[in-house]
């Protein structure tokens, strides 16, 4: 009898947490698109945001999908000068989890203010931009994730590196922690890789600094941004990328990144820049993403998940360096776990063998 009333007890307790659990989950999922109590209902959660430099206040845009008090994620597109458009499948992954995420495009580009100052085009002055950002969201590190891709996974190590004290996690999608080890692997290990007629072309091209003729673009994208930039026919890519890459602001890229597409080259203020000794500092929960194909080497990006002090990476198997498009089937998966998993209190820095197994099918 007492056998009985023991395991009636336990497993009332049982029964009593998991209700308990799911009320606490369906609450956020109840109240995801609610839009009522926000000040920015008027406008669908967009918001354009001030923002002080040294030139003058600017204001930046940015427009906030969903209600998640415990999970809300900063997109920082890659270019540098490229837009939000990037992230807009997100759209198709993030609501059904409950996950809230915030559209932006920094200053400079298309949906926000364009200053023509090359003097703000600095990774100081872009931090200190994230920053007064997320204050204005109203962002802690109770709830404040930053994925960056590409020039955005620079942002976003560099914010890591400064204030981190923010955050409650870290994603660094497709970019290396050094310019100087990306130029490398482009030039010795992507660029051979094309027809050698092809790459003779193409480095001509570059070698003249004729970057506007269309015989440099049409070879580009023929035998290169269909290969490690997004592994789809042009004629097919996703209308938002195309509106995106059409909203680019040139002055920042060129700037920043330079004109050629092999690597940060010429007088571009990123081409020497390089974190690596810098990583081991970074101790919130680190999600680094790599792709087979893309233009960084998946290798060097398996490295700075574990030089991180609390890392995990994620090998996107189909990907190129728009994952999220051409590899969703690995890409958001392992994203949205790795935010669950550091809510719940649940991250460590390996995947069990069940998920990697999920991930590489």
């Amino acid at each position: 009898m007492k056998l009985k009333v023991l395991i009636c007890s336990v497993i009332s307790v049982f029964f009593f947490s998991n209700c308990q659990e799911k009320t606490k989950v369906d609450s956020i999922k109840a109240n995801y698109l609610d839009f009522s109590k926000r000040d920015d209902q008027l406008t669908g959660g967009i918001k354009m945001i001030p923002i002080k430099t040294a030139k003058g206040t600017f204001k930046v845009w940015t427009k906030t999908v969903g209600n998640n008090p415990k999970i809300k994620v900063l997109l920082l597109h890659g270019g540098p000068g490229l837009t939000h458009e990037l992230y807009e499948c997100f759209d198709g992954y993030f609501p059904n989890e409950s996950i809230e995420y915030i559209y932006y495009d920094q200053l400079g580009s298309y949906y926000s203010d364009q200053p023509n100052d090359n003097s703000l085009w600095t990774n100081e002055r872009f931090v200190e931009e994230v920053e007064q950002v997320r204050k204005a969201l109203g962002c802690d590190n109770t709830n404040f994730y930053i994925l960056g891709q590409s020039w955005g996974g620079i942002l976003a190590m560099e914010y890591a590196l400064k204030y981190q004290k923010n955050l409650k996690g870290l994603i660094i999608s497709n970019m290396m922690a050094s310019a100087p080890a990306y130029n490398k692997y482009a030039e010795e290990v992507l660029g051979p890789k094309l027809p050698k007629a092809v790459f003779d072309q193409i480095k001509t091209f570059e070698k003249n600094k004729d970057y506007t003729n269309p015989k440099y673009t049409e070879l580009l994208f023929k035998y290169y941004y269909t290969e490690h930039i997004l592994r789809m026919p042009v004629d097919q890519w996703p209308e938002s990328i195309n509106r995106a890459f059409k909203h680019i602001n040139p002055n920042v890229y060129v700037y920043m990144q330079g004109p050629s597409e092999f690597g940060i080259t010429g007088n571009a203020s990123l081409k020497n820049w390089d974190v690596t000794a810098r990583l081991k500092t970074i101790s919130v929960p680190t999600l680094v993403i790599g792709a087979k194909y893309d233009t960084m080497d998946p290798k060097h990006m398996e490295w700075m998940s574990k030089e991180v002090q609390n890392g995990r990476f994620l090998l996107c198997p189909n990907g190129s360096h728009l994952s999220q498009y051409d590899d969703p089937k690995n890409y958001f998966p392992g994203v949205i776990k790795f935010l669950k998993d550091v809510d719940n209190g649940e991250f460590k820095k390996a995947y069990p063998k069940y998920i990697l197994q999920k991930t590489t099918n």
